[in-house]
């Protein structure tokens, strides 16, 4: 009787926590929702945001993923000093405050500003969520917590995308950046009922502290860390910045017309980047908990990236419209995993050294991974055109594949 009573209760613990956990990414969608419109709406209403050349647009999407790179150490160390719900806060304060003035103020400097403030909020959310999922999971869920996280607090990206772009048709700017604003703040008024202040160590811990360090920089940490370089540089950066010319180069240069209406190859992206969206909070999660099933090896590791890597080397070759559109599909469902696996390696090489640390430098890789990937694609798509540039992908995720299958061949051999 007392072993079930133990059990149950362990039970109630484990879905109290993961309760935290989706408050989290839910807090989290609340504070993207800015951000994701942007993508949609400033591409196209850019003289509305006061901008006067279109250079301008491609500054205020991108300085937010460079400001980043510097800002996330020190993210890092903020949380090693504060509590999570500190840093929560903090950020959804920020990020109120940036989508309120997207449609406020029409200066591009004033905008550089916001998109940088931007940046701070998006370290402070990012690095925040990613250590609660760690402290919060354990072994046997942490996969299926990660995908949880990442799928729930992309409805925000999917809202933001979707909302924006059809209410800035229909209203304007303004009243929309308005209204974001205005979620957003509800979500900092809810944040301190549902976000919990960090666990507090032990004295077990502080005493075995300096043994775990040793290990955040061990062998699988680096492969870890190369993983999601890999990963922020070719989902985050590279397809995502190529997807419109791949279409536009399937259909050759001609729209599609369907029930009388006519779709470029820009719509057709959006709509393809959409679709992962959409489907992440059920997709995610299910993987992740495959992830948990073998927590003892990482052969899951190969399907995601041997599988993109096949589909690089495919969109080098293809022509075909249909075809295409096909092979996305299986591209997006395929990052979806990449992306659930890469987040959950961090999440255990965190669990198994200096939490804070694994998780500051896994946000800077792939940040780096995403702000170079725009930078070295149009670089050499402009020299060379799509296929070089998808073959050295489909190189980067073979090296990776090899790296990855060396690894846990010799840990086979010397089991730990």
């Amino acid at each position: 009787m007392q072993a079930k009573q133990e059990e149950k209760k362990g039970e109630r613990l484990q879905v109290s926590l993961q309760k935290k956990v989706v408050a989290i990414a839910l807090l989290t969608a609340a504070a993207v929702l800015g951000d994701a419109m942007l993508f949609i709406v400033l591409p196209l209403y850019w003289q509305e945001f006061g901008l006067t050349a279109l250079w301008q647009i491609g500054i205020l999407l991108s300085v937010n993923r460079f400001i980043r790179l510097p800002i996330s150490p020190l993210v890092g160390w903020f949380y090693s000093k504060f509590e999570l719900r500190t840093g929560v806060q903090l950020a959804l304060i920020l990020a109120t405050a940036t989508t309120f003035s997207y449609g406020f103020f029409q200066s591009f400097a004033t905008l550089v500003v916001a998109r940088a403030v931007w940046g701070v909020a998006w370290a402070l959310l990012r690095i925040g969520g990613m250590l609660a999922v760690v402290e919060f999971s354990t072994k046997d869920n942490r996969g299926k917590l990660m995908g949880t996280y990442n799928g729930l607090w992309g409805i925000g990206g999917l809202v933001g995308m979707l909302a924006g772009g059809i209410f800035v048709e229909q209203l304007s700017v303004f009243p929309v950046t308005t209204a974001f604003a205005t979620i957003g703040t509800i979500a900092f008024v809810i944040a301190p009922f549902v976000i919990p202040k960090r666990q507090q160590q032990d004295d077990n811990k502080r005493r075995t502290h300096a043994g775990r360090a040793e290990k955040t920089l061990s062998p699988f940490t680096m492969l870890v860390f190369a993983t999601g370089l890999t990963m922020g540089f070719v989902v985050f950066g590279l397809f995502s910045v190529t997807l419109s010319p791949l279409v536009e180069r399937a259909m050759g240069g001609q729209p599609l017309e369907a029930f009388g209406v006519i779709i470029g190859a820009a719509s057709i992206a959006g709509i393809l980047q959409a679709l992962r969206w959409a489907w992440d909070p059920f997709v995610a999660p299910f993987y992740g908990k495959m992830l948990d099933r073998r927590p003892l090896s990482y052969s899951w590791i190969y399907l995601p990236m041997l599988g993109i890597g096949c589909l690089f080397s495919l969109f080098a070759l293809l022509n075909s419209f249909w075809l295409l559109l096909c092979a996305v599909l299986v591209f997006q469902l395929l990052s979806t995993f990449f992306v659930t696996t890469a987040d959950t390696l961090a999440a255990r090489a965190a669990a198994q050294g200096n939490k804070v640390k694994v998780m500051t430098i896994q946000a800077v890789v792939v940040d780096l991974g995403a702000a170079t990937g725009p930078l070295v694609s149009f670089f050499i798509v402009d020299t060379y055109e799509l296929a070089p540039l998808y073959w050295l992908a489909a190189a980067f995720l073979s090296t990776l594949s090899v790296l990855w299958f060396a690894y846990c061949l010799n840990r086979r051999r010397k089991p730990t």
